[in-house]
């Protein structure tokens, strides 16, 4: 294999692939990004056995073929090259060194086989339907935060995707929704379903696949491909493929633990309400992060105590007509759901101090949050 590429384009595409790979690895072709030169391109494919991305350059391909090389290492040699470089990538004779030339630079770097290099992009994904980039974003946003990182309870370590069915105005309407919960808040995300979407299986997208697709999109074209089957997943976009394996477990009923007969209402700016629990949780213990919400008609009054520390109050107006309630709430969930509240208004509905409540944006019926109070 000889090529010439442009330092930019291979910097960028060996940062989307290099991510992948795990610093510490039992298995050594693991650690490597594979090569290959054809046709002028030059394609790039990182996996971990459970996540691969997949991603074509063009390049001036004076002599096809393959290699794998060190991901790490060849990604940190490209970032230090100077802007503007032509980076010549050569391997010859008996193919187990790449030679990297960029200017006066030179480096040689030990290769492994490209024949041992896992493939996990083959096999039949018969559902397929497209999703713009946007739409794909802000069901991976306004989720994530609620995924859990216990691994114990790995069924909770991504996002749930799947068909279902939302009440609308007596009519029931086929939707896409996304759901993430840690036992202590959950998030649920709707769209109208896509074409072709119908029959999809549930599935649970991983963390890490989750992470590295919300990185990648940021750069994408309009439309996404998605491709799934009951155990993998890929999307498929401008010249990047990323295929998934799927977290094989059962998402919980979620269903059950959204509330149906919270009868309090309190609406709230948004910005205002996030803003004032960031200050007043200040004084809360690190550990618990603690802040409670004493409502009164028409007022709502934040408040947080710290035997070190000391206290603190903030009152805000609120729309609120019911008696007199006291709930308390972890501060960093509330300010992770308030975060993803895009309109002015955040409804609350609750129940009492022991009961979920419930968090919606009041311009946007597609998202609903679920927080659990706890004792303050």
């Amino acid at each position: 294999m000889n090529i010439i590429i442009e330092r930019a384009a291979l910097l960028r595409s060996l940062g989307h692939v290099q991510s992948v790979v795990e610093r510490r690895n039992t298995i050594p072709i693991l650690s490597n990004v594979l090569l290959k030169a054809s046709d002028g391109e030059l394609s790039l494919a990182a996996t971990d056995m459970d996540l691969e991305i997949v991603e074509t350059v063009p390049a001036s391909v004076a002599r096809p073929g393959g290699t794998t090389a060190p991901a790490h290492t060849l990604y940190d040699i490209v970032r230090k090259l100077p802007d503007g470089s032509q980076v010549e990538l050569d391997i010859g004779g008996d193919g187990t060194i790449l030679t990297l030339r960029a200017g006066r630079s030179q480096f040689k770097l030990s290769c492994l086989p490209m024949e041992d290099f896992p493939q996990l992009s083959g096999g039949d994904l018969p559902h397929r339907f497209d999703l713009t980039a946007s739409d794909l974003r802000a069901l991976v946003d306004r989720t994530r935060f609620a995924i859990s990182t216990e691994e114990t309870r790995y069924y909770l370590n991504g996002i749930y995707l799947h068909a279902a069915k939302a009440k609308a105005g007596g009519a029931e309407l086929p939707v896409l929704r996304a759901v993430a919960t840690d036992g202590h808040r959950l998030a649920r995300v709707e769209m109208p379903l896509p074409d072709g979407a119908s029959g999809i299986p549930g599935v649970i997208v991983p963390r890490k696949t989750v992470n590295e697709i919300r990185k990648l999109i940021d750069e994408a074209a309009d439309r996404i491909e998605l491709s799934l089957s009951d155990n993998k997943i890929r999307f498929a976009f401008d010249s990047v493929v990323v295929t998934s394996k799927l977290i094989d477990g059962t998402f919980p009923d979620y269903e059950r633990v959204i509330p149906v007969g919270n009868d309090k209402t309190m609406e709230v700016d948004a910005k205002l309400f996030a803003a004032a629990v960031d200050r007043v949780a200040t004084i809360s213990t690190e550990k618990s992060r603690a802040v409670k919400l004493s409502l009164t008609r028409g007022t709502l009054t934040l408040s947080a105590t710290s035997p070190e520390a000391g206290s603190a109050t903030e009152e805000l107006e609120v729309n609120y007509q019911e008696g007199p309630l006291e709930i308390g709430f972890n501060s960093r969930y509330l300010l992770d759901i308030t975060q993803q509240i895009e309109g002015e208004g955040a409804r609350f509905s609750l129940a009492d101090a022991a009961s979920p409540t419930i968090i919606r944006d009041v311009a946007d019926g597609t998202a609903l949050y679920v927080l659990m109070p706890m004792r303050v």
